[in-house]
């Protein structure tokens, strides 16, 4: 057994305003997003999506998307901490709702918060 332990801080990173790396079309690029207990503002590519949050416990909300755009825009997406630092957390996210016959497809991220 292992005598280590993850850090899961994440009531320090319920609110507040947190950047991310992302990559498109092999372009490395930084996006920016601000939560409050009920909204996630995202800030990317000179755009502005605006989602409401849900939290299910300290670690995990499902978000979903206010004025979708489309059927994908519809779907929840459940975010999960899986870790933290004094600056950054690891989250791991999926569609909220399972579909039948696909493969539940989970991803990761880094976020770090700047304010």
């Amino acid at each position: 057994m292992s005598c280590y332990q993850v850090e899961r801080d994440c009531a320090a990173f319920k609110t507040g305003t947190f950047e991310f790396n992302y990559v498109v079309d092999g372009e490395e690029r930084t996006g920016r997003f601000v939560r409050t207990e009920t909204l996630n503002i995202d800030y990317f590519e000179g755009k502005v999506d605006s989602a409401s949050i849900r939290w299910i416990n300290d670690c995990e909300y499902i978000q979903k998307t206010i004025n979708p755009k489309s059927m994908s825009e519809e779907q929840a997406i459940h975010m999960k901490i899986i870790s933290t630092t004094d600056s950054t957390y690891t989250f791991e996210y999926m569609l909220a709702v399972k579909k039948d016959n696909e493969r539940r497809r989970v991803e990761k991220g880094v976020a770090k918060k700047i304010n």
